[in-house]
């Protein structure tokens, strides 16, 4: 994900292809996902056999889809909770404005939110979010050419900066007195960076570490600073529904407890840290 929209501050900008609403499912579909909203030991789900999340399409290594299916950091967490519950979890892939104002969320279109998104009070005043499940920081990445060394550099050799709209390591930007590029995606940031429309941009550390085990890029790109920004990534749900915000909090604690957090966070972030993986509640 930022002004602390949420590391995914993120896009609070609508994209083109999101922009149509998809539904798209996060392992196996389920025979249910016509029927109308249910209560499933306790919490009310707006369409029965089914826990619906509500993301924004690409975002590795937290949600993209890979294979023809949607996978990731967060959708492995939220499959947890579906499990819990036992649903299967579908995900559609939305504008990102509506993650911080709870719009699908309010409308009964999804039960929850999980989009790599940092915990802000601003969010909190139309959401209520989970217990923070990820600790992130902002990275710097340029072309190895460049000749840039730090985020300062950027702004005092008049290179330019890109940033995924709305997000927080966009404000972070501007907070440094810097005038971003602004891209709809995670994945437009990078083909800025690669088509020179920018000489280097500000996003989210994991996101960096995805593109870096590409070698082509390891190759062409590195990384000039790791900006801790007390960013912390957190599931949100519609106000008030304590019900499902517990079962949330239940499946992490627990996952967090057995092991189960670690593979996962191994499988998709790399090296586990276990400062980052249970940071302190905001």
């Amino acid at each position: 994900m930022k002004t602390f929209l949420g590391r995914r501050s993120r896009l609070l900008a609508a994209t083109t292809a999101t922009a149509a609403v998809a539904l798209v499912v996060a392992g196996c579909s389920s025979s249910s996902s016509g029927s109308g909203p249910t209560t499933v030991k306790g919490v009310h789900l707006v369409k029965g056999g089914q826990l619906t999340t509500c993301t924004h399409l690409p975002y590795p290594p937290f949600q993209s889809e890979i294979d023809g299916k949607v996978q990731g950091f967060d959708v492995s967490l939220i499959d947890l909770v579906a499990k819990n519950l036992g649903v299967k979890q579908q995900i559609l892939d939305t504008p990102f404005e509506n993650f911080k104002t709870g719009a699908f969320l309010n409308s009964g279109q999804c039960d929850l939110a999980a989009a790599g998104m940092t915990i802000t009070a601003e969010r909190k005043k139309n959401v209520d979010f989970s217990d923070p499940y990820f600790e992130a920081t902002q990275a710097v990445l340029v072309d190895r050419s460049s000749g840039i060394n730090s985020l300062a550099d950027v702004k005092a050799k008049g290179k330019k900066l890109g940033a995924q709209a709305q997000t927080t390591g966009e404000d972070f930007a501007r907070s440094k007195g810097l005038d971003p590029v602004s891209f709809a995606s995670s994945d437009a940031v990078l083909n800025g960076l690669r088509t020179g429309q920018v000489q280097a941009v500000i996003i989210d550390y994991p996101v960096v570490q995805g593109w870096l085990k590409d070698k082509a890029n390891a190759g062409k790109f590195k990384v000039v600073d790791n900006l801790k920004t007390g960013e912390q990534y957190g599931f949100t749900v519609k106000k008030g529904n304590k019900a499902l915000l517990d079962a949330v909090n239940k499946a992490l604690k627990d996952a967090k407890a057995d092991g189960t957090y670690k593979k996962i966070y191994e499988k998709w972030i790399g090296p586990y840290s276990a400062s980052v993986a249970s940071p302190a509640a905001s």
